[in-house]
């Protein structure tokens, strides 16, 4: 159990038979009246944001996620296979479990499954990745006079902008979170 004092952002709650993670807080104390913690929580099987208002010092039972390290080992028709790193186990994800992460899904790279009971709630990837860049256009000089930007196609498939002097072949970082290039490698 945890107390509504304690709500941070991240922290993941069992609510309704589903697990929420709390993504804003704010602790309200009027000047009549008792405390409360206003708070908007995000459904991490669903995607779905919601406003709840709870007690001060109202307790809520937290949710018991297990995190494993597992390595993506291959693809298997549509599902993407995953082996735990320390039981050699094999789990099979379907596309809707990856979600969008699947585009800087890599053969070989190792990611975060988070479970709740035997359900996969999410794979975390790592914050950054190294792809290889596989079709791009061409820089045209004297265009950078902007700093412009063009899209990139990635060995995995996604698609980035990038700076205008990146070519076919250079090997690029990626941030995960926000789809962004942040360097060459």
């Amino acid at each position: 159990m945890i107390s509504s004092n304690d709500f941070r952002p991240g922290v993941s709650i069992e609510l309704d038979g589903a697990v929420w993670r709390v993504v804003e807080f704010l602790h309200v104390k009027p000047g009549k009246g008792s405390a409360f913690v206003r708070t908007k929580l995000k459904n991490v099987q669903t995607g779905n944001v919601i406003e709840r208002t709870f007690r001060a010092g109202e307790t809520v039972p937290q949710a018991t996620l297990e995190k494993r390290t597992m390595q993506h080992t291959y693809k298997d028709g549509e599902d993407y296979v995953f082996m735990d790193m320390e039981s050699y186990e094999e789990a099979r994800l379907t596309p809707a479990q990856v979600g969008d992460r699947a585009k800087y899904l890599k053969e070989g790279m190792e990611v975060n499954i988070v479970k709740w009971g035997e359900q996969v709630l999410e794979v975390e990837l790592p914050n950054s990745v190294v792809l290889e860049v596989v079709q791009t256009d061409p820089g045209v000089k004297g265009d950078t006079a902007t700093g412009g930007s063009k899209p990139a196609i990635v060995e995995t498939g996604a698609q980035v902008m990038v700076p205008l002097f990146i070519s076919v072949g250079e090997r690029i970082r990626i941030d995960t979170r926000s789809d962004t290039y942040l360097g060459r490698e």
